[in-house]
């Protein structure tokens, strides 16, 4: 379990790497505890698993800076657990449930239960995501997302892809970005 919160601590520092996060950024996290234990996401959701990620993320937080959202599963129709003061702070509106393991999965439970004053809202729009298991965190990322390629390929037998995302660039040929 000290192994998932390193290398997820890893893949954390190389997002930042790749576009500083700021104390105010939004990441996202989606996570299949099964995928990581190598079964069909869905299928074994393990709290131990969400309790070393947890952790790691934790880590990152206190020394990166940025505010954790955790992305439920399809039976919540991928609703996400934050803290109040951070859906205050952004506008997002709460919705009533509590993430359960077999209606939320392991990660956002187990999230609801150990942040400050967690809460869920439906939708959100977040400057980075970290995708543990390839559970969609696409739809909560804001435009224009940017993939960043992690050294490390995988936390445990699943699959991790990680995005920031970036102003739109516009304004033609004569623009400048920069």
């Amino acid at each position: 379990m000290d192994q998932l919160s390193a290398q997820l601590v890893t893949a954390l520092y190389e997002l930042n790497d790749a576009h500083p996060i700021r104390p105010t950024d939004v990441v996202v996290f989606g996570v299949s505890t099964s995928e990581i234990a190598g079964k069909r996401i869905g299928t074994e959701g393990s709290e131990e698993i969400a309790e070393a990620l947890f952790q790691g993320i934790q880590q990152a937080r206190a020394e990166i800076g940025f505010q954790p959202v955790f992305q439920c599963c399809e039976h919540l129709n991928r609703a996400c657990v934050v803290e109040r003061k951070t859906a205050e702070r952004k506008g997002w509106d709460e919705v009533s449930v509590i993430p359960v393991r077999s209606a939320g999965g392991a990660m956002a439970s187990y999230a609801f239960a150990h942040l400050d004053q967690a809460i869920c809202v439906e939708t959100i729009q977040a400057d980075a995501g970290v995708d543990i298991g390839d559970t969609w965190v696409g739809m909560h990322m804001r435009p224009v997302a940017v993939p960043v390629r992690p050294r490390l390929l995988r936390i445990g037998e699943a699959h991790i892809t990680m995005a920031y995302s970036r102003p739109k660039l516009i304004g033609g040929l004569r623009a400048r970005y920069e």
